[in-house]
């Protein structure tokens, strides 16, 4: 889902936020089917999220016996929270992504791009939620001509080791309280 890029860019292709609801809900819908009970999430894009979350809420709300969760990949962790947001709390293609691109699709980084495209997060302050046509010149948000491939290999070391941690968490999880969705009584 990503409306927020704008047209401005061309080759930008998104789906409606509804498509996307409707795409997650029915894969949840058949993993559920094939007997999945705890289903993990993960998302790489921002404008993702809110789709991402009503696909959540329709399926906890069919699936009584069903755990969701979404993982947003720059919030997996602390440390890999501080990395992907070291240059602004509006990212795109910043540092992180573009390192993390050197490390694991190097033949898809244009360096020459890279080295001129720092763009300055202009968010700070605002109340409102603008398209990145509004707040980067280039569709950069950050610096990335400080990326490097040694440290995209490190990130992405971290984002797989701190994934994995909180899977082998959300293995034994268990909620709070047995009350079933529909009454307050235990699984009913």
């Amino acid at each position: 889902c990503s409306l927020g890029h704008s047209r401005r860019w061309p080759g930008t292709i998104s789906l409606q936020p509804i498509t996307l609801i409707t795409v997650v809900k029915e894969i949840g819908d058949w993993a559920y089917a094939s007997g999945v009970r705890r289903l993990i999430i993960v998302n790489s894009h921002v404008t993702n999220a809110a789709p991402l979350r009503c696909a959540l809420e329709m399926l906890r709300a069919e699936h009584d016996d069903l755990m969701v969760a979404i993982v947003n990949s720059p919030h997996i962790s602390d440390r890999v929270r501080a990395a992907h947001f070291s240059d602004g709390d509006d990212w795109h293609a910043n540092r992180a992504e573009t390192a993390v691109m050197m490390a694991v699709a190097p033949e898809m980084v244009r360096e020459a791009l890279v080295a001129s495209s720092d763009d300055p997060d202009r968010t700070a302050g605002l109340l409102f939620s603008h398209p990145v046509n509004r707040t980067s010149l280039n569709g950069v948000t950050g610096t990335p001509s400080l990326a490097t491939r040694a440290e995209g290999e490190e990130l992405f070391g971290w984002m797989v080791e701190d994934l994995v941690a909180l899977i082998k968490r959300a293995m034994f999880e268990q909620p709070p309280l047995p009350h079933g969705y529909d009454s307050n009584a235990s699984g009913g």
